[in-house]
């Protein structure tokens, strides 16, 4: 039997995107020798295929549609609004780079001996066969191991027969050019966002979705005010019947029911599926060292301190698929890290209010706790409609929905779900109260300016505080 070389580390960190790096400076923070695994390239998810490349995408688009709707303001752009795919893409991907630099030039700065290039695998709880297929192995004895191997796009099986003409995020992001006409199935976050921007961008897009969700909302009533909003845009069915997929040649054959009930054969140049994503923890033996599994392979895990049980093992970031966004991954990477550091004795880190956004237009937003997280009959809504509120109309943005949510007995803030013009902006202002754990008579006390957005803010506290008055 061959002898391994082996490496001998306190922490072993597997995976350098948001988590692991995060994961990774916090238990050197705490004066322990880390090793850092990476069977890929460096870079994040968000910069390299994720949040970042999206935006400069959805930027573009952007610019495209306010050049086609300037005339209600009495501003006339005379002549064919022309779209370049290639220069698009091309800055796309040069800005993109930009951002995967700055990533890459971080990890250039950590120690080259505390990195080791490989895919990672399990042998017992802390010892790490680590390599390439067909290359050399090694070992790795750690005290402590942080799982913080990201994710991948979830791809169903049926969505194969469609070859290379079958993408997901990834893929989108290395076009040379924009194609003719893409399918783009699951209107969650990625579907949407790229959905509606390739279509601003001329392609023309069928969005498909299954059971009527909308990116993440759960409230009904806000769900189904976006179902409408985006219909209005491009074709968009939330529960779609798909009859057939095929592929004929370079192109995806689709055979569906539209939204008029007619059974109609479509043809497109590609499929995005924006199917969601599934966590990067098979083929690292976590299944023959003691964990408990969950159904989809992932560890279970303590949410607050991320230790994988009683084991000296713990996940963060998309690994553990819990709150799968940049600033939730680097807040788990660094608990995670700082629990490795000091195990045995671990804690709970720091867990700031939920929020969410999607990048759309309108945009959607959550924060606090979720419609569906609410217990029937212990909580009040308020409501605002964006369609009449002051700002938004001057704007031209005056489409959108919100509700905000308290505490019957409390009149503690509890959350809000909502679909309307700058709402990234609005749900920090509102993730902050949750955090501070204000009432609506503590935020209804807090300045408001005239004429700006957030007015519409103050008329659904309005009216929580009169659905409070009444319920007491």
């Amino acid at each position: 039997m061959t002898t391994l070389k082996t490496i001998t580390t306190d922490v072993a960190v597997i995976g350098a995107g948001t988590a692991g790096l995060a994961a990774y400076r916090a238990a050197k923070a705490n004066g322990k020798q880390v090793i850092m695994i990476e069977g890929g390239p460096y870079g994040t998810t968000c910069a390299r295929v994720g949040c970042m490349p999206s935006k400069l995408l959805i930027a573009a688009a952007e610019a495209a549609h306010e050049l086609r709707h300037t005339a209600p303001f009495g501003v006339h752009v005379d002549g064919e609004i022309r779209i370049d795919g290639r220069e698009v893409m091309d800055r796309v991907k040069r800005e993109r780079d930009r951002f995967v630099g700055f990533v890459v030039n971080s990890v250039d700065g950590i120690p080259a001996e505390d990195k080791l290039a490989g895919f990672a695998r399990f042998v017992d709880n802390t010892t790490l066969q680590v390599g390439f297929d067909g290359g050399e192995q090694v070992l790795v004895k750690a005290s402590r191991v942080v799982i913080a191997t990201g994710s991948s796009p979830a791809i169903p099986e049926p969505f194969k027969v469609f070859g290379d003409r079958l993408v997901v995020n990834d893929d989108v992001f290395n076009w040379d050019t924009l194609p003719q006409s893409v399918a783009v199935f699951g209107p969650g976050v990625i579907g949407l966002e790229l959905g509606q921007a390739l279509s601003r961008l001329g392609v023309k897009v069928r969005l498909f979705g299954l059971r009527g969700g909308v990116g993440p909302l759960s409230d009904p009533q806000i769900r189904d005010y976006a179902k409408a909003a985006f219909k209005q845009e491009f074709y968009f069915d939330p529960d779609a019947e798909i009859i057939s997929m095929a592929r004929d040649g370079d192109e995806a054959v689709i055979t569906f029911r539209n939204l008029q009930g007619e059974v109609v054969t479509e043809r497109f140049e590609y499929v995005l599926a924006a199917t969601g994503r599934t966590p990067n923890v098979r083929n690292m033996g976590l299944e023959s060292i003691g964990l408990e599994l969950d159904e989809r392979g992932i560890p279970k895990f303590d949410a607050d301190t991320l230790q994988c049980g009683q084991s000296p093992i713990f996940i963060a970031g998309d690994a553990n698929n819990f709150l799968p966004l940049l600033h939730e991954a680097a807040d788990q990477g660094k608990t995670a890290g700082t629990n490795a550091a000091t195990y045995p004795v671990v804690q709970a880190g720091l867990r700031r209010a939920m929020i969410a956004v999607v990048f759309s237009d309108p945009q959607i937003a959550i924060v606090g706790k979720r419609f569906a997280d609410l217990q029937p009959g212990t909580f009040v809504t308020g409501e605002v409609s964006f369609e009449d509120q002051g700002r938004s109309r001057v704007m031209l943005k005056n489409r959108g929905l919100m509700h905000v949510y308290a505490d019957k007995v409390s009149g503690k803030f509890l959350g809000a779900e909502w679909i309307g013009p700058r709402a990234e902006n609005i749900a920090h202002l509102l993730s902050w109260a949750v955090q501070q754990d204000m009432t609506i008579a503590q935020m209804l006390d807090m300045p408001f300016y005239h004429p700006v957005v957030e007015e519409g803010v103050r008329t659904a506290l309005r009216d929580a505080a009169a659905a409070l008055a009444q319920a007491a």
